[in-house]
């Protein structure tokens, strides 16, 4: 443990020479610190509404549709199949939106331009989502993919460069887990807010305004201005280091190709990330469909989601803490174990809210976690390919980030929506018109296959992937011995 912390104290040295922290004493590092400080906040409240918005769409999207907006089964297997094309077409855009971030030199930066333009363009369409529509009109699936589509691509632009500015904001591994600890404490409090919060409110709104659709878009008029605000703090006060250079370079197709396909090191990373979001993401989007068809009442849900919530908000609260103590990869495996143990206990646990709020906050407490380690892995790979390929690509590298999130999203929403189904819940009206059958598919939908998909994207990981601190640190000291990182 000691050597450990001799080590990281030696990074955090080596790393600070190249940051300039040891060129001026006194004044210059209190002004950098003050830079970091603010930074953390700024840089994380800029998230908060974002995940509301992704909340939203990623978890109630597909609610909405069977529950409110009553879409027959024949137009639900239509727009479950092309809500899955759709979003991996766009996700295999994401690199490409990454290069054109990295390319984007101007006068306000790389990242804060699309912040604003992807920011604006993707509130609106997100309310459009969420439009009172005829399900049964022919031209519903065409208009509502096309919607979906062009929300993709709007938030991409301002998804990438979100995080893609992290890295370009410190060299340090500690700051960056500070950085992604604080965003992720910002995020999950905005999930948790449309988890516990979009019942009441969109009953509230219901019983104002006559129309549960009508609900639904006024709710998510809320949720986007929030995310605006949100953004333009981010815009307004983050301020990226002055005294060496961690931009992205111009990217060509042939740069993008090499940044991708040659950084080993990035793709072993994410794929372990895929496969944890298509699980954990689908345990997610189940939950107000098992508190109001298995569970029985999902007047409860609300009250459910405390346990998800804070056991989210006490993961990336502590997650330094258990990093300034534990390896990255112990981390990853004691998390990673104890995601299965909190599973195990939800598919065999009674329909008792204490039992089933235990296992909500182990699971959700490890996943933080994991979604915190693999934040942090994916930016230590920018450092790796700057070594190996000699090109620096933060956007590129965290294009990643946006086409997990969306692939994964595609197939949580595809696993929903022909679970919806075939297990009877999209022609239910209640808990008392669900068989045996149908609470079994459920149950194995939302708990027993995101479990297998944790655990093989933890064993690939575990396989392949190969940066840990120490190599992180060498990797630092060899671009600044080439002079790779001068600000000049």
């Amino acid at each position: 443990m000691a050597r450990r912390d001799r080590s990281r104290r030696r990074d955090r040295e080596r790393v600070a020479s190249v940051d300039g922290t040891s060129l001026e004493a006194g004044g210059r590092q209190v002004a950098r610190g003050t830079t970091l400080a603010r930074n953390r906040w700024a840089y994380g409240v800029g998230t908060l509404g974002r995940d509301m918005v992704y909340a939203l769409v990623s978890l109630y999207l597909v609610y909405f549709l069977t529950d409110v907006v009553n879409v027959p089964n024949g137009t639900m297997w239509w727009v479950t199949g092309l809500l899955l094309a759709i979003r991996l077409v766009d996700a295999f855009l994401d690199p490409v939106m990454g290069a054109v971030v990295d390319s984007t030199h101007t006068r306000w930066g790389q990242f804060k331009p699309w912040l604003v333009v992807g920011g604006l363009v993707s509130a609106v369409l997100t309310v459009a989502l969420f439009s009172d529509t005829d399900a049964r009109a022919a031209s519903f699936v065409v208009v509502f993919s096309l919607l979906n589509l062009l929300w993709g691509i709007s938030w991409t632009a301002h998804d990438i460069p979100y995080w893609s500015q992290l890295p370009a904001l410190s060299l340090d591994q500690t700051e960056r887990e500070d950085l992604g600890s604080v965003a992720k404490i910002f995020a999950s409090i905005g999930q948790f807010a449309v988890v516990a919060g979009i019942v009441p409110l969109t009953d509230a709104l219901t019983d104002a305004t006559g129309s549960a659709a009508r609900a639904f878009q006024l709710a998510a008029v809320v949720i986007v201005v929030v995310m605006v605000l949100g953004l333009a703090v981010t815009v307004l006060l983050v301020k990226e280091p002055q005294d060496v250079d961690l931009r992205g370079e111009r990217t060509g197709a042939r740069e993008l190709a090499r940044a991708l396909f040659r950084n080993d090191q990035l793709l072993w990373a994410a794929a372990a990330y895929l496969l944890f979001m298509v699980g954990y993401g689908t345990t997610g989007a189940f939950g107000l469909y098992f508190f109001k068809y298995v569970y029985g009442d999902e007047n409860v849900f609300p009250l459910f989601a405390v346990f998800v919530g804070v056991g989210q908000l006490a993961g990336f609260a502590l997650f330094p803490w258990f990093s300034a103590r534990w390896t990255r990869g112990r981390l990853y495996t004691g998390a990673t174990a104890a995601t299965m143990a909190a599973y195990v206990l939800f598919l065999v646990a009674p329909m008792n809210l204490l039992v089933l709020g235990l296992a909500a906050f182990v699971l959700f407490f490890a996943a933080a976690m994991i979604q915190l380690l693999m934040i942090v892995f994916q930016a230590d790979t920018i450092e790796y390919g700057q070594v190996k390929l000699g090109q620096r690509n933060n956007a590129v590298t965290f294009a990643l980030q946006p086409f997990i999130n969306k692939t994964s999203g595609a197939m949580n929403t595809a696993i929903v929506g022909a679970a919806a189904i075939l297990s009877g819940i999209n022609d239910a009206s209640g808990p008392q018109d669900m068989t045996s059958g149908g609470i079994a598919v459920v149950k194995i939908a939302m708990m027993v296959v995101p479990a297998l998909c944790i655990v093989v994207g933890y064993l690939i990981w575990r396989a392949r992937f190969v940066i840990d601190e120490e190599l992180h640190a060498r990797l630092v000291a060899e671009l600044e011995q080439r002079g790779a990182l001068d600000a000049g």
